[in-house]
């Protein structure tokens, strides 16, 4: 399959490197930022371009992987093709590229990527939806050899695992940020955490979360909670937090 992606980004680069694995043919990488789309192209040995009206036009799959709100303009620009256009968000609508292209879809991979860090795409859970029934075979064959875990989900229900997504992700990620300034301020190594943050992971594995919570919060402990608050005094962002937090904790025991 010929394949355009449009966009450099995490998510580019990791859907990119998992094509070329399994032997599909990407041939341009569109980047506002030329020296972006070089530094990917150069790993896939594909095309490098910064135009849009360079986008070759006899492609079978355009994938558009970039911010939400540019989804639409870079659409805009793929109303001449034949190929099937999609976009890889989990809150963007379907109706986004349908209305700029015949054939249109969603691929989108749940999962956090940093250019760092490299992941297995076979683990990679695939949600998928098309405007048509060929459409959806395509995109269905394409993540089932990329991907062990493919869905096929409309847009409402991608839109709510986007957002359970932010809960599961982003949020416990920014609560490690906050843990790390709190040890740094007191002379502490974040390294002595990581174990904590490793097994509280690997519960939620085998277990609902809501089963394995544990903490002052869950048991009761208004002393240990009320100490905790008082060494937040200087910090009431992270008091708001704390409070917030504890107090949602004993609110799901009731």
């Amino acid at each position: 399959m010929k394949i355009v992606l449009l966009g450099s980004g995490n998510v580019a680069t990791h859907l990119a490197k998992a094509l070329k694995v399994k032997g599909e043919d990407v041939v341009q990488v569109y980047s506002p930022n030329l020296n972006h789309a070089n530094l990917l192209a150069h790993l896939i040995a594909a095309e490098a371009i910064n135009d849009l009206n360079e986008v070759k036009q006899d492609a079978d799959l355009y994938i558009i992987s970039v911010k939400d709100d540019a989804i639409e303009t870079v659409a805009q620009s793929l109303k001449q093709v034949t190929g099937l256009v999609v976009h890889t968000s989990g809150t963007t609508d379907i109706s986004v590229l349908s209305a700029q292209v015949k054939k249109a879809g969603v691929f989108y991979p749940l999962q956090t990527f940093s250019k760092s860090k490299e992941v297995s795409f076979e683990n990679i859970p695939l949600c998928i939806e098309a405007n048509g029934e060929s459409e959806l075979t395509i995109l269905n064959k394409l993540a089932a050899k990329i991907s062990r875990q493919v869905y096929q989900l409309d847009g409402g229900k991608r839109k709510v695992l986007h957002l359970a997504a932010v809960f599961a992700c982003n949020f416990p990620n920014h609560l490690y940020a906050l843990a790390n300034k709190i040890l740094n301020q007191n002379g502490l190594d974040f390294e002595i955490i990581r174990p904590l943050i490793a097994e509280t992971a690997d519960k939620v594995m085998s277990n609902l979360p809501e089963n394995v919570q544990t903490g002052p919060a869950v048991r009761a402990d208004e002393s240990t909670l009320n100490k905790h608050l008082s060494m937040l005094t200087d910090m009431p962002e992270l008091q708001n937090i704390y409070l917030t937090l504890s107090d949602s904790i004993k609110l799901t025991l009731k």
